[in-house]
């Protein structure tokens, strides 16, 4: 018997990375996967993002786990995508149980410096992103009476301030305050849900020059190695980043039954960043 057998998780950018990695995670436990990604570039975002063909390596991981997987690309930006997404995900299933907030961009640079398209791409994809996936999904979950759990991927940045990330620290707190809300407007209905904070996770979000000449600016061509120097300083632990599965671990247990009279939480998954920086 597996931890989240008889379940339905819906992932936001399940592409690749975390979300990738949180779709495996909980298929491996039990659950079928409604696998959702924009698979298109942002303009603003100074990494490539997701493609078709990385939605599609996700599917094959799934199906190699012998569970079923609906994949659709979607943005979180369009309800209508979200809603298509939810519709044929219920309609494949019967129910969605789960819902990971997963989908998030990043990109660098000073308040006042900052393009005003920039700002709202943030706010677009990883604050309002995540209102229009639950708003999307929470009608069905209440519809099936069954209850359900909700985890919305925040950061380390939605409980400090970071220089230099101002829209991104804006969204990352942004969905503290709105899981903090619904954990009450969702309660009588017995769907939880809670925040996970990371610390840095090593995907292509923070694995590319943008974000290494932040950390690095003396350098001209900053390496992961020298990256991972400066990132092992923020850290408690001696380590410079985690594993998104490390992130998938606790995704998994707030997903599961293990966690059923939990909700309301912020969970850091931070090798000791936040009590480092007090």
């Amino acid at each position: 018997m597996g931890r989240m057998d008889g379940k339905v998780a819906l992932v936001t950018g399940a592409a690749r990375g975390q979300g990738r990695s949180h779709a495996l995670r909980l298929a491996q436990e039990g659950a079928e996967i409604v696998a959702v990604d924009v698979c298109e570039q942002i303009e603003s975002v100074p990494y490539a993002m997701a493609t078709p063909d990385d939605l599609t390596e996700t599917v094959r991981r799934v199906e190699d786990l012998d569970r079923r997987v609906v994949a659709r690309q979607a943005d979180v930006r369009n309800s209508d995508h979200l809603q298509a997404a939810v519709r044929d995900g219920v309609s494949e299933f019967g129910h969605i149980d789960v819902v990971c907030a997963n989908a998030g961009i990043f990109s660098p640079n000073v308040t006042w410096e900052m393009p005003d398209q920039q700002w709202q791409d943030m706010i677009d994809v990883n604050l309002t992103g995540v209102w229009r996936t639950i708003k999307a999904v929470v009608p069905p979950m209440i519809e099936h009476g069954r209850g359900g759990s909700i985890i919305i991927t925040s950061s380390t940045a939605g409980m400090r301030g970071f220089s230099g990330f101002a829209h991104y620290v804006a969204a990352k707190h942004g969905v503290v305050g709105l899981m903090r809300t619904l954990a009450n407007e969702l309660a009588p209905h017995m769907i939880r849900i809670n925040t996970v904070h990371p610390t840095a996770v090593d995907t292509d979000m923070i694995q590319n020059q943008a974000l290494y000449k932040v950390f690095l600016p003396d350098e001209e061509n900053p390496t992961r190695e020298q990256f991972g120097e400066a990132f092992t300083t923020l850290n408690a632990l001696p380590i410079p980043w985690v594993e998104p599965v490390d992130i998938s671990n606790a995704v998994l247990w707030l997903a599961s039954d293990e966690s059923r009279y939990v909700t309301g939480i912020t969970l850091p998954v931070d090798a000791g960043f936040l009590e480092k920086v007090g």
